[in-house]
């Protein structure tokens, strides 16, 4: 039985003229839609007005079983509101951002003789911030050209307190070496200066004090000491010539947005201390006709909230709640925020490179979606089947000699590599090198949560092997009851090269081999390359994290301070294991019942 048509009418006639927002629901409950409003009844009577001839609007209120509403005090409070239920329920119909991670800084701490490091996360700690930068590399490339230039430490306390002598940074000229009293600290701390002053643009104000050094130096007939301040001056020349992009002062992001064929490309430009720093390209996800000033308009809060912000977000396209963007903005980071569209000058120029900047972004981004759709179409002739797949999933194992065995699953669609639904196993309970254990331990743990409704099941199954793998992924497949998948074995050829690779299909008796140019073996050997190097990964962090744990860890009761005093009186693991229970109960601590846990941990029982 069908349910009853959402009464729209009924509906507008109760809703309040408050700000606040709303949420669009499905037949099933699902969230279709987030948005926020200044006036509730007007926002909402728009999506339900004869005239409305918006594609994207028609198929999703045909879809609407009912809408909730939230009212707040101010437009502000909506827009927070808005912005945490679009990241948390992702609905269909919003324009949702894929990008959470942190953008790193470089951070001088205030130690006696301050480290220069690569930093990410909140700025909880003290000393000076300078970024973000667009990359962790752009920002290596600036640690590394500080060092380069003013020579100031990277280590960490720990090994800066208990140096005896330089190490291999103070050898090839990228650390002045304050661990060994080879600069004292006020040298050092002009040195640390002058990178506060070249980060924050200032490179003029560094070279004329370092001319003033260097001529100083020559009158004192010191040469060496000129000469290497010359160094210095002619390589922060070079730098200023050719390693940034100079303009305005201050600290400012330019943002600009393209849509075109159902995609959307958003670029940031970073301009910090009037030095551009690179940018930053996204392509969030969008389920219809979106106009640029739309998407900035869904762009800004989702990626500058929880964010560090600067004072000044200059856009290529006006959009109409800037104002609202702008408050919410100042009121998270403590400081006045401007988010315009109107500037001039060095300002504008920068408008126009990013606005070229997402275009291009974005023809790029659709050229290699349409390689990507045609490597999947070419995929569903080799199969023979009667859609195009639109997800594969690959499973591969990895071990050491049977040591460490972590099976891995990666997914594939027709966007590339989704890997937020990627997922490593540890396989435990097999015999060593049981590969097909592996395999049928792994595919059972993942399907059985596919089963209870965690996640998609896959249109194709590649699984890294021949027909012995193939057979236990049927059996698993069969056991769970999962149906409408392909399955496919992915075996390398007799000589293990690329391009020969054999595929075994459950409906065919003789593997398949593919032309060594057909996009649907690129395809293959991508996704089944990316699941090898994913197991790898996992494999070696296993076995690495298993390097470093101490058996000792595994006895109920025995903590750390008396895994130490064991260790100090037997001198070691090995003293451990070849003492008695009364030699182990003699350790100040520890129990006889415990010694005897410690012994039956080493001893098989008789």
């Amino acid at each position: 039985m069908n349910a009853p048509a959402f009464d729209s009418a009924r509906f507008l006639e109760t809703v309040t003229g408050a700000p606040g927002v709303y949420r669009m629901l499905g037949a099933g409950g699902e969230i279709l839609y987030v948005g926020k409003a200044r006036n509730l009844k007007k926002r909402l009577a728009t999506y339900f007005r004869a005239s409305e001839d918006n594609p994207k609007t028609l198929v999703m209120r045909n879809q609407i079983a009912d809408v909730q509403v939230t009212v707040t005090h101010t437009e502000t409070e909506a827009l927070l509101l808005e912005n945490n239920l679009i990241k948390e329920h992702r609905p269909r119909y919003n324009v949702v951002l894929r990008d959470d991670k942190t953008y790193p800084y470089i951070r001088l701490d205030e130690a006696e003789f301050p480290r220069l490091m690569l930093y990410r996360g909140r700025r909880k700690e003290g000393g000076r911030y300078f970024g973000p930068y667009p990359s962790a590399y752009s920002a290596r490339e600036t640690v590394v050209l500080l060092q380069k230039l003013f020579q100031l430490r990277q280590c960490n306390d720990a090994f800066f307190k208990n140096r005896s002598r330089p190490c291999l940074q103070y050898q090839i000229k990228r650390c002045s070496a304050p661990c060994v009293g080879l600069i004292d600290r006020e040298d050092y701390a002009r040195d640390s200066n002058n990178a506060v002053l070249f980060l924050q643009g200032k490179t003029g104000e560094v070279m004329e004090a370092m001319v003033q050094r260097m001529e100083q130096a020559s009158d004192r007939t010191d040469y060496e000491l000129a000469a290497r301040y010359r160094d210095q001056i002619q390589s922060l020349r070079r730098t200023a010539e050719h390693q940034y992009v100079s303009g305005e002062g201050g600290d400012y992001d330019v943002v600009a947005a393209a849509y075109r064929a159902g995609a959307a490309c958003v670029t940031v430009m970073f301009v910090r201390s009037g030095r551009q720093l690179g940018n930053q390209v996204f392509h969030p996800r969008v389920s219809g006709e979106e106009t640029a000033s739309e998407l900035l308009s869904a762009f800004l809060p989702q990626y500058y909230l929880g964010r560090d912000v600067p004072a000044d977000i200059v856009l290529a396209e006006s959009i109409e709640d800037a104002d609202i963007v702008a408050a919410a903005l100042a009121n998270q980071s403590g400081h006045a925020v401007e988010v315009r569209d109107a500037v001039r000058g060095e300002r504008r120029r920068l408008v126009e490179m990013a606005r070229v900047n997402a275009e291009q972004a974005l023809a790029l981004r659709l050229a290699m979606d349409a390689g990507m759709r045609k490597r999947f179409e070419t995929l569903q002739d080799v199969l023979e089947m009667e859609r195009m797949p639109e997800r594969l999933e690959c499973f591969d194992i990895s071990h050491t000699m049977g040591e460490g065995t972590v099976a891995s699953c990666v997914v594939f669609d027709t966007e590339g590599a989704r890997k937020s639904d990627y997922r490593r196993f540890n396989i435990e309970g097999i015999e060593g090198g049981d590969d097909y254990g592996a395999m049928r331990q792994a595919l059972t743990r993942r399907y059985t949560r596919l089963k209870k409704g965690e996640g998609l099941v896959p249109d194709v199954l590649l699984i890294d092997g021949g027909k012995g793998q193939l057979h236990e992924a049927e059996k698993v497949l069969e056991e769970l009851q999962v149906e409408g998948v392909t399955l496919v074995g992915v075996a390398k050829g007799p000589t293990r090269r690329p391009g020969l690779e054999q595929l075994f299909l459950s409906s065919k008796e003789a593997p398949l081999i593919l032309p060594a140019d057909s996009p649907a073996l690129h395809l293959i050997q991508q996704i089944r390359d990316e699941a090898h190097r994913f197991a790898i990964t996992g494999h070696r962090q296993r076995r690495a994290k298993a390097r470093n744990t101490s058996p000792l860890e595994e006895v109920p009761g025995l903590g750390p301070k008396r895994r130490q005093a064991l260790l100090k009186h037997f001198g070691g693991l090995q003293g451990i294991t070849r003492a008695g229970v009364e030699d182990l109960a003699s350790v100040p601590g520890v129990s006889r019942e415990l010694a005897k846990r410690i012994y039956g941990l080493f001893h098989a029982e008789e």
